[in-house]
């Protein structure tokens, strides 16, 4: 019993580690892409969707909890406030996805993970300021979910996943389908940009 105590706070302490990691690796790689500071990849989201996924339900809140207090110590509290709101909403949605009676896929479960997180933080930047002045953050937010379509390695599992189970056609048409919706998805974001940020 204590070992496998001790195995659960050594995964969470690395994952929390790794969680920090990704947080800084994305701030780097921010600038470097031309996007605005406060956008995110979303990349420390990983770590509690591979918790969630692979661990049990309370390593993978607990990590949420954690990545919202990293962030109120070292962005203060706004930052803190919109890390909890977007990573417990996000937590929720891909909590209540696993506990479908049929399985959603890599696609939607990522996709639905991260809008989930930009609505939460979307909710909680209009707790902190007016509503209107939330929309007007909407765009920025907004991305990440946009973003989220294009998630190449998701659906280069799913279509390889067909590919070794004997659906070339299927694959195809995934292929086909998902640069589609990601072309459609920037499409879309740009749109959005225009229309609330000029």
């Amino acid at each position: 019993m204590r070992s496998q105590k001790s195995r659960e706070v050594a995964w969470t302490g690395m994952l929390f580690a790794l969680a920090i990691a990704l947080s800084f690796l994305e701030s780097a790689i921010t600038p470097l892409l031309g996007l605005m500071p406060a956008m995110k990849l979303g990349l420390s989201n990983l770590v509690v969707m591979y918790a969630l996924l692979f661990l049990n339900t309370r390593t993978a809140a607990e990590l949420v909890l954690l990545k919202a207090l990293f962030a109120l110590l070292t962005r203060g509290p706004t930052a803190g406030f919109l890390s909890l709101c977007g990573g417990v909403l996000s937590f929720l949605v891909l909590w209540g996805l696993l506990h479908l009676p049929a399985s959603p896929g890599e696609f939607i479960f990522t996709v639905s993970g991260a809008l989930a997180h930009n609505i939460g933080q979307l909710l909680g930047a209009s707790v902190l300021l007016s509503s209107t002045m939330a929309l007007g953050y909407a765009p920025v937010l907004l991305v990440g979910f946009l973003g989220a379509f294009t998630t190449f390695s998701t659906f280069a599992l799913e279509s390889a996943n067909l590919m070794q189970a004997g659906a070339p056609w299927k694959a195809l048409l995934n292929i086909g389908l998902q640069n589609l919706s990601g072309l459609a998805a920037v499409c879309c974001g740009l749109w959005l940009v225009r229309q609330f940020c000029h």
